[in-house]
């Protein structure tokens, strides 16, 4: 549902818990930053089956001068991370869930202290202890489960119930908690305090740092203290496209950024080559799709750590290869697919304030439950994004001591041509960029309000975790018309069940007006919103 307008600022989440928690920042005199930074460490206390603390994140930041700045929270590999690690373990592939898989340092938090300095920088002024308060008291005094929590326990229980910690954390007499059970996570709301009190840095180098590296070693993590002391979120440059209605910005490599703003770029030149269409008319569809395929096999065999790079991205954002791309593409036959999808889960937020201060952010602890493994001393719950890597050393992201794992993750922003500034955003990993160039076009091309396009019908190209389809997937409110003429095109196109799948992600948007109001809606695939004031 959207809210809005409103005047002094606004936040959009996928719990309503970390909306009310950004809207009670701006309450106290806060900036969208301080907002975001509130959100993001509640939405770890009360959501924690699709993002905790011990998982990564990306920042877009638009200051109200125009300048849009970008950080990069992701760890990197542990020392002991080595592929002769895992090989001597008879393993060719690195697990999914337990210790094992909990093998990059959790950088969130180092990006939640980058961005409380920017917020400072443009005027901010409140104490941590204000910023984690609501997390704190959520996390201490407990949450109610959501219907996606329990669900999602239930379907991966199996996976999850033997990793160290999880069933102590997650779980009431070994079973998925109901939706509706107050839960506790008692260690993570003493995190959280220690932090308010002695600063972010301390989950480096601190006490919380030294428990978490203790609690690691004991179970057999990669991950020593001697990283977690080593790591630092950095500012990174924003990719940015040139789009006919306005500067389009995501974040560079090792996110999936990239494949976001070619899709916009391609269906863009689509659009000038052959003409207008309709919202969930059969070219619409086709145009996006095969969009995305141009952009993906780009993205698959040029994505990686930002230091491990064969050339800058902003190339590929260039007009010649755009043209190139669109070019590319047939308007009546599918290019045959499948590649390789990356599967993954995770929340996006974003934050908006009447000086003109736009936040898009991005934050996951990978899959469900991230690697289950939870540091009782801490209460962190480990991201299994290290999985990602391969075992192989002429692979394009090989597993190295030290080297960034390939990021599903990719906030989005546009400063728009007729003076709007719009962050949106997604959770869903392969259809993280399908969902946004969805939500763009429908909203921003063709005028759709924000609540009625995260509210329509999407669709998913490619695997996801825990599925063997390969082809296009959408959701059951389309005509089955659509998909027999999609299927006559070439598309391995099915209906879905499912009205609103999680499957499709869970979208977002906040929007600064020229007028100085804000406004922002949250997907109904979720549990959240937006709130403001």
């Amino acid at each position: 549902m959207a809210q809005g307008p409103y005047s002094r600022g606004v936040v959009a989440a996928p719990h309503h818990a970390a909306a009310e928690a950004g809207r009670q920042i701006l309450a106290e005199g806060g900036n969208a930053i301080e907002a975001m930074i509130a959100a993001a460490a509640t939405i770890a206390a009360v959501y924690p089956h699709m993002t905790h603390v011990g998982g990564d994140g990306f920042w877009l930041i638009r200051q109200p001068n125009g300048k849009v700045h970008g950080i990069e929270a992701c760890g990197f590999a542990g020392s002991q991370a080595t592929m002769r690690h895992y090989w001597d373990r008879g393993l060719y592939e690195i697990p999914t869930r337990g210790p094992l898989a909990a093998l990059t340092v959790p950088g969130a938090i180092g990006g939640w202290r980058l961005a409380n300095a920017m917020a400072k920088g443009a005027g901010g002024n409140l104490p941590r202890h204000v910023l984690l308060e609501p997390a704190i008291r959520a996390a201490r005094n407990g949450y109610a489960v959501s219907a996606s929590q329990e669900r999602l326990t239930i379907d991966k229980l199996f996976e999850l119930k033997d990793c160290p910690g999880f069933a102590d954390t997650f779980l009431v007499d070994g079973k998925a908690p109901a939706a509706g059970t107050m839960m506790k996570q008692t260690a993570l709301a003493a995190s959280l305090d220690h932090l308010a009190r002695t600063g972010f840095n301390d989950a480096y180098r601190g006490d919380i740092g030294r428990e978490l590296a203790k609690d690691l070693e004991a179970i057999g993590s990669p991950v020593t203290r001697d990283d977690l002391q080593a790591y630092y979120a950095v500012e990174r440059e924003p990719l940015q496209l040139t789009h006919s209605l306005g500067q389009v910005f995501n974040m560079p490599p090792p996110t999936q950024g990239l494949a976001s703003l070619m899709i916009l770029g391609i269906v863009d030149r689509l659009e000038q080559m052959h003409g207008p269409v309709k919202p969930e008319s059969l070219a619409f569809v086709h145009r996006l799709v095969e969009a995305t395929k141009r952009a993906f096999m780009i993205r698959d065999r040029f994505v990686t750590d930002f230091d491990h790079l064969a050339g800058h991205p902003q190339g590929y954002l260039a007009a010649d290869v755009l043209d190139r791309e669109a070019r590319a593409v047939s308007m009546d036959q599918a290019l045959p697919w499948p590649q390789r999808a990356q599967p993954g889960d995770t929340i996006w937020m974003g934050a908006a304030d009447s000086e003109g201060r736009v936040v898009s952010y991005i934050q996951s602890i990978y899959w469900e439950f991230g690697s289950g493994c939870v540091s009782p001393s801490t209460g962190f719950l480990m991201q299994n994004r290290g999985s990602s890597f391969a075992l192989d050393e002429k692979a394009l992201n090989p597993l190295q001591p030290g080297r960034r794992p390939f990021h599903t993750l990719n906030p989005a922003l546009a400063a728009l041509k007729d003076g709007r500034v719009f962050a949106y955003g997604t959770m869903g990993g392969e259809g993280q960029p399908q969902t946004q160039a969805m939500v763009f076009e429908r909203h921003v091309r063709h005028g759709v309000p924000l609540e009625e396009a995260l509210d329509r019908p999407r669709w998913l190209l490619g695997r996801t975790w825990g599925s063997s389809v390969t082809g296009l997937r959408l959701e059951g409110r389309f005509e089955q018309s659509l998909v027999s003429a999609l299927e006559r095109m070439g598309h391995q196109a099915e209906l879905i069940p499912e009205a609103y799948s999680d499957t499709m992600g869970h979208a977002g948007g906040v929007t600064w007006h020229t007028d100085q109001t804000l406004s922002g809606a949250h997907d109904p695939r979720a549990d959240g919103g937006a709130a403001g004031l």
